[in-house]
């Protein structure tokens, strides 16, 4: 599944991570450096599912951030020349991933799946 459909799966998860990128990037603009009417230009912006599917696409880790700050903690293993990932949903529990993969890039893609749908069901 790629970070676009991920997105359009998941409405409510793809609003508050959209808003994340949003806030971030204007947080690390806000330097004397950046015209003012810039930084008002950027909170004017609407970041789309397909905007911040090529974020996710390129670096899926990226919202670790955003699970840790709603109580989704992912974790990657690796073990026995594998990677593994288990998720730890505060106040429910453990998911653990019994499937292994051979690249973190797969292992996270793989986490964050789950994370999202946690996420989803979350807000």
């Amino acid at each position: 599944m790629t970070a676009l459909e991920l997105l359009e799966t998941y409405p409510k998860a793809a609003n508050m991570i959209s808003q994340f990128y949003q806030q971030r990037l204007i947080q690390s603009m806000n330097t004397d450096n950046v015209p003012e009417d810039f930084k008002e230009l950027l909170k004017q912006q609407n970041f789309d599912n397909l905007y911040v599917s090529k974020f996710l696409d390129a670096n899926p880790r990226i919202l670790f951030d955003v699970f840790d700050e709603n109580g989704i903690f992912v974790e990657t293993l690796y073990m026995e020349n594998k990677f593994h990932f288990t998720i730890v949903n505060e106040g429910e529990g453990v998911l653990a991933e019994p499937e292994s993969f051979d690249t973190r890039m797969e292992c996270d893609r793989s986490a964050i799946r789950s994370a999202m749908k946690l996420l989803n069901d979350k807000l």
